[in-house]
């Protein structure tokens, strides 16, 4: 990169070079005319064309080696199927950024979005979503960046540090009660979700569990489910959530239907119905509607599973076992259950007494007091 005056042609020429950030090669630009195609005769004017050329190098170089914001999207998502992710996991990472970011970053190269950009995104224009949405959301940005930085086509991750107020509120899940009158009605009624409810009922397993459960992992004699596949969709058969095996006990009023399961699907390696809906994913939508058909709350498939744990720990049963046989990891997600339970609050008050309650009822004692007329 110089200026070198030319004695033959009695002007100056302004060269300038930069490293290509992608094939890490240099690209040179050589001007020996200025803008208006007029010679350049001063030092000055030389230097105002090397700016401008420095400028129009490096956008060059960026329109031809950094990526538009679609394109990386899809380049994250290719690297991340090869990289051993799921494919229910990248395809959600997709939608996500699809859905919020494409209009507004689409077609820019990715080098040029700003860290107040993402941040306004987030803030305002999801502003309306819950604060764990716009965690997600801004989890799949920081995630694109991030690889852009180890594709070598950015310097820095632009993404910034956003705090949210995310509250460890205790969602809707249905009581012992409850349950039993869910599974009765639906015993009732011959409905094909039955089998598929009270397993899920009983055991605690994922939807993906339950679909992947075949009989070679079910034990009558004691009593136990051995879990270690579940299923989707998008990835078919897979090893489970957390990747490790564990076993959960078949409680004793569950095996009369698992053994009318086995007769009935003798030539199935499969225990619970094949249902068309469940392939599709649309457990939820056909819990719901039984549910708000039987005036009690609309929860989630995946719900049962919380009732299943909150049930347990209302029972009694220690918390360690509940954690182990539902396949959680960590004891902050079995504290969201716990005071679901309400039994890490159980029996605070014993022996809490501050007055006596069985005092006699006040009388009305008539003083003699005459009123004037």
């Amino acid at each position: 990169m110089g200026i070198k005056w030319n004695e033959e042609k009695q002007s100056f020429e302004v060269s300038v070079s930069k490293r290509d950030k992608l094939k890490r090669q240099p690209r040179t630009m050589k001007w020996i005319l200025n803008e208006s195609g007029k010679p350049i005769k001063t030092e000055a004017e030389a230097r105002r064309v090397q700016t401008k050329m420095i400028i129009e190098l490096e956008n060059r170089i960026n329109e031809k080696s950094v990526p538009r914001w679609k394109t990386m999207i899809e380049k994250y998502c290719e690297s991340a199927l090869n990289r051993g992710l799921l494919q229910i996991t990248v395809e959600n990472y997709r939608l996500g950024l699809n859905a919020h970011t494409l209009e507004p970053w689409g077609n820019r190269r990715i080098d040029t979005i700003q860290p107040e950009e993402i941040r306004n995104l987030i803030k305002a224009k999801l502003g309306h979503r819950s604060p764990s949405h716009q965690k997600s959301v801004l989890k799949f940005i920081r995630a694109i960046f991030s690889f852009a930085v180890e594709a070598g086509y950015i310097s820095r991750n632009p993404a910034p540090e956003i705090k949210f107020k995310i509250g460890d509120k205790i969602k809707t899940c249905l009581t012992e009660s409850q349950l039993g009158l869910l599974l009765n009605r639906a015993k009732e009624m011959d409905c094909e979700w039955y089998e598929i409810w009270a397993v899920a009922s009983y055991c605690g397993l994922r939807s993906g569990e339950l679909y992947a459960l075949t009989w070679d992992k079910v034990n009558f004699d004691t009593r136990l489910i051995k879990v270690d596949s579940s299923w989707n969709n998008k990835d078919g058969f897979k090893s489970t959530k957390s990747g490790d095996d564990r076993m959960v006990e078949i409680p004793e009023a569950l095996l009369p239907l698992l053994r009318d399961l086995k007769i009935q699907n003798y030539d199935s390696k499969f225990v619970l119905p094949r249902l068309e809906k469940w392939k599709k994913g649309e457990q939820a939508r056909e819990l719901r509607m039984f549910l708000m058909g039987l005036n009690l709350p609309p929860i989630r498939f995946h719900d049962l599973r919380a009732s299943w744990a909150t049930m347990l720990l209302s029972r009694g049963v220690e918390p360690i076992k509940v954690m182990y046989s539902g396949g959680w990891k960590d004891l902050k997600t079995m504290m969201i259950y716990m005071r679901k339970s309400g039994v890490n609050i159980r029996g605070m008050t014993d022996g809490l007494q501050l007055h006596n309650p069985s005092r006699e009822q006040a009388k009305v004692i008539n003083l003699g007091l005459r009123s004037e007329s």
